[in-house]
């Protein structure tokens, strides 16, 4: 039986979106077969993070709400097997797809593959919800700046829900030589959201440079600093145990 992660965060920026591929195409290069599921409906990304631009015809509430099958809405990386995407809808159609339904689409999604990542939209409305109503776990993600850490704050808050054990923190984006400046550390951003860290994503300009050619990281760059550190917070899920990445 699979399990389904939720990727939050309390404000756009932080590189949800990217962890959340980037994190995919490490699970399934790892030999796992990964569904990273977009909840994002009318301001999707996640088909270009994963550089399957446009090639999804169906999307989650398609499924939800019974017109058509998981196996016909879901589209297979043609360069990484065992990764797939489902998408977001461009526009709600009808009545909205509702939490219950969503439970049951994971549920039958925990069938098929052993991780399903939920890209969750920014902020802590409906896409928020349906994206953490019934996921096993979630990922906090935030930056080091100010307004990210206190929006990761009021983040935890709305997942009391989670136990022990089910809530973790990224810290992403981040550059060593701003964190001297600012006299912050990673510590700080720990405190402050008050969750376990599983890992940290240091600022990388081959993230933007893959995205622009339409090739995921993993296979663009697979030895630049966030590929590391997707890899290690893949290894983490999988409950490995492996040094948090220096950041250089």
């Amino acid at each position: 039986m699979g399990q389904c992660i939720a990727i939050v965060s309390g404000k756009g920026g932080t590189g949800k979106t990217s962890f959340t591929a980037g994190v995919g195409e490490a699970l399934a290069l790892s030999g796992r077969r990964v569904l990273c599921l977009d909840c994002d409906v009318g301001l999707r990304n996640l088909d270009l993070a994963l550089g399957l631009s446009d090639r999804a015809l169906m999307d989650f509430s398609d499924v939800a709400q019974g017109r058509c099958s998981l196996d016909s809405a879901v589209v297979e990386h043609p360069q990484l097997p065992g990764l797939f995407l489902l998408t977001a809808p461009v526009r709600t159609r009808g009545r909205p797809v509702t939490e219950t339904q969503m439970a049951d689409l994971l549920a039958e999604v925990r069938k098929r593959y052993d991780f399903c990542l939920l890209d969750a939209p920014a902020g802590l409305g409906t896409g928020f919800l349906l994206a953490t109503a019934a996921a096993d776990r979630a990922v906090v993600v935030t930056t080091t700046d100010p307004s990210s850490l206190r929006d990761a704050q009021h983040t935890v808050m709305e997942l009391d829900s989670f136990g022990n054990g089910k809530l973790h923190l990224v810290v992403n984006r981040v550059r060593k030589k701003l964190l001297r400046s600012m006299h912050a550390t990673i510590d700080d951003a720990i405190d402050k959201a008050g969750l376990p860290l599983i890992g940290v994503v240091p600022e990388d300009d081959t993230l933007l440079l893959s995205l622009n050619q339409g090739i995921p990281l993993l296979l663009a760059s697979s030895q630049s600093p966030a590929a590391w550190a997707y890899r290690n917070i893949a290894a983490r899920l999988q409950g490995g145990r492996v040094p948090l990445l220096r950041i250089k």
